[in-house]
């Protein structure tokens, strides 16, 4: 039997794909798969495959010509990272203003992961293919429920990871990840009132590490339906754009590190 050691660098999700190889009969048999991973950049543009090239043309025009289309402007560059940013507030005063559409009034509290944002919004032109980069999960909008109480633990749980995005209130926490201080609207939290915060589903459900949200009881959460926040960052565009106005944020202390 023919032996054949396999070398490559692909997407470790291909991996599957070499099982395809010790299938086939053909004599020989995979004793070994080398595997690494290869950061896909745009240096890898500097020398592109022509016969791939090729193949993709057709397939570019077309989303190029979804992708491409101005649908307003951005004030500055706006970028993402603990404990605030730019981008991040404007993603979350994005949720926490579109839930007057489901609830009569904005949130409370708005609550977005720095996670879910790939990348930064430029100044300038902003495009359909912008916010695809920024947001591209399905990511929905979830409109919880929650006692005061426990949205100080969910304020606690955004201390531990150093920051997310957050409107509508203020939190001072210290550089080892604990909660200081919190208020919501300039007011100190009331333990017995109910607060809506606007966030995503995938938080919603507990994921990074936002325990509280696992705490509520799933009659509380409203996801409303085509509520994803690509399309709420797309329709707050275009409202600021017709309206003359362009898309801006600032760091204000939202979140401070004492």
């Amino acid at each position: 039997m023919k032996l054949i050691r396999i070398k490559y660098m692909v997407p470790l999700t291909l991996l599957a794909g070499i099982s395809l190889f010790s299938s086939c009969r053909s004599g020989y048999s995979v004793v070994a798969v080398e595997g690494d991973r290869m950061e896909v950049t745009a240096e890898l543009d500097a020398r592109p495959d022509s016969a791939a090239m090729a193949v993709l043309a057709p397939y570019k025009k077309t989303v190029d010509s979804i992708m491409s289309p101005v649908i307003g402007q951005s004030a500055r560059f706006m970028d993402r990272f603990r404990p605030e940013s730019e981008l991040s507030n404007l993603v979350a005063d994005i949720l926490r203003l579109s839930a007057s559409d489901y609830i009569g009034r904005p949130a409370d509290v708005g609550l977005t992961n720095m996670g879910g944002l790939r990348t930064a919004l430029p100044e300038g032109d902003i495009t359909y293919g912008n916010i695809y980069e920024i947001t591209p999960f399905e990511n929905t909008l979830c409109i919880v429920t929650m006692k005061g109480d426990l949205l100080r633990q969910l304020f606690e749980n955004v201390a531990r990871v150093h920051g997310e995005g957050l409107s509508g209130a203020r939190l001072v926490i210290s550089e080892d990840g604990k909660l200081l201080s919190a208020t919501v609207g300039g007011k100190e939290i009331d333990d017995n009132k109910d607060y809506k915060v606007a966030t995503l589903d995938y938080l919603a459900e507990g994921n990074d590490h936002m325990e509280a949200f696992t705490q509520v009881a799933d009659a509380d959460k409203l996801t409303p339906e085509n509520a994803t926040v690509r399309q709420l960052f797309m329709n707050y565009v275009s409202e600021l754009a017709k309206a003359g106005k362009k898309v801006d944020s600032k760091i204000e202390g939202r979140i401070t590190v004492e």
